[in-house]
């Protein structure tokens, strides 16, 4: 193989690996900040929780309240009843009488409905808290593995730096320029395989001349469409490797 164009693809393959650990940095805040809301929103299910426990116990105490109230109510009317001296009267009271104890019944149903809806909430509580606590596992489990990325990614950059400026230093200027020149129009991608024919990134068929010249990887050889220095992978054997193929781009 031509050597300057085994150094272009090893170039492109650098700037491939910059490209990812750049781009896994760039979205560390994003990953950050998706961990924190997660994390949140398992906050706010508990505090949802202990809200409705809160607000169904009140609930219970103020209808305790007006039991209470009726109950003594029932045992003045109660107490009326004995006191009274005419059947009018009588019935009078014992009219009041059973509304009042409709009244309670009422209420200690009321009563009942909300104990039970208090279980449940506890039972509710109780869950949201594993959850939240589950959460807080995962989140700082997954924030140390983040740490540990970014701290990757970072001495990554520097080692494939040192590499790049190496090759850079045994590649010819003009080489150099059209690699540079490319990967800023094609999205940083400036070398691709040929294979069956065609450009294996653009698409485009390549001239039978053209494609025979590539695949003796001797030249420096540009696909008329995209301007992609092009190279070609012979099929694998015992007695030959294949070179590394950089990550494609459209």
């Amino acid at each position: 193989m031509n050597p300057n164009l085994e150094r272009l693809i090893q170039l492109q393959r650098l700037d491939t690996a910059v490209q990812e650990a750049e781009r896994r940095l760039a979205e560390e805040p994003a990953r950050l900040k998706a961990l924190d809301e997660r994390l949140e929103s398992a906050r706010r299910a508990v505090a949802a929780a202990k809200e409705r426990l809160t607000e169904n116990q009140a609930a219970r105490r103020a209808t305790e309240k007006d039991v209470a109230m009726h109950q003594a109510r029932l045992s003045k009317f109660r107490e009326q009843a004995m006191a009274v001296k005419t059947n009018q009267e009588y019935h009078a009271v014992q009219h009041e009488i059973a509304f009042a104890q409709k009244e309670v019944q009422a209420l200690e149903d009321h009563i009942l409905e909300r104990m039970l809806e208090s279980d449940e909430l506890t039972a509710l509580v109780k869950q949201s808290e594993v959850t939240l606590a589950g959460e807080q596992k995962a989140v700082d489990n997954e924030r140390k593995a983040l740490a540990l990325e970014q701290s990757e990614s970072k001495a990554a950059l520097t080692r494939l730096a040192a590499e790049r400026a190496d090759l850079v230093g045994r590649l010819g200027r003009e080489h150099l320029s059209t690699f540079e020149l490319v990967a800023r129009r094609r999205n940083g991608i400036a070398v691709a395989e040929a294979k069956d024919g065609v450009c294996t990134i653009c698409h485009v068929r390549l001239r039978p001349q053209v494609f025979n010249t590539i695949r003796q990887n001797e030249e420096i050889v540009q696909c008329d469409s995209c301007q992609r220095i092009l190279y070609f992978v012979p099929a694998p054997s015992a007695n030959a490797a294949q070179p590394a193929s950089p990550q494609s781009a459209s």
